[in-house]
């Protein structure tokens, strides 16, 4: 007739697709943003900056394979991805949290050559964008599990109650 369940279901497809994409070049562009604000600090000498930019680093990695991840892939290496970048997200929400309330002191950790005033701005601007990184790195964690199951869905034909399911939702016995 005129009503198609899968014209529907493809455009719903293509559209998380696409948000998923711009949502992980968003949290790419913070992430890196993150990465040149906490350089310009001059901590590379300290144990606690680098690790605060290997943190960065490893977002900006996640974000790049979950591109590729979410839709195809083994389900090993979505587990893996998956599980990284919901500790990254975890660790990018508690430094945001301690930029903001303790800025002089976690200053202090990261034995910056920059005077305090300036350290203490520029790591308010950092923990804003690590708020904003926390909240994309959620918001992509959603829609690559939406996509994983979008393919799952589409891309197997399996066994449901005795009776074989089809793309379209409807169940043969």
């Amino acid at each position: 007739m005129g009503f198609s369940i899968n014209n529907s279901v493809t455009q719903s497809h293509t559209r998380t697709h696409k948000t998923f994409l711009i949502a992980s070049y968003f949290l790419l562009g913070t992430a890196s943003g993150c990465i040149f604000l906490t350089l310009s600090l001059r901590l590379l000498p300290s144990l606690c900056g680098f690790f605060f930019i290997l943190l960065h680093a490893i977002t900006i990695a996640g974000a790049v394979t979950g591109c590729s991840v979410a839709v195809s892939g083994s389900n090993r290496f979505y587990a893996a991805h998956m599980v990284v970048m919901v500790l990254t997200s975890i660790f990018q929400g508690s430094v945001s949290v301690l930029i903001l309330t303790r800025s002089s002191d976690f200053l202090g950790y990261l034995k910056s050559y920059v005077r305090e005033d300036d350290g203490i701005v520029i790591l308010k601007l950092v923990g804003g964008l690590c708020v904003t990184v926390f909240c994309l790195e959620w918001m992509v964690l959603g829609l690559g599990f939406v996509l994983r199951y979008y393919a799952f869905v589409e891309g197997h034909e399996g066994v449901v109650n005795g009776g074989q399911y089809q793309r379209n939702g409807k169940v043969q016995v």
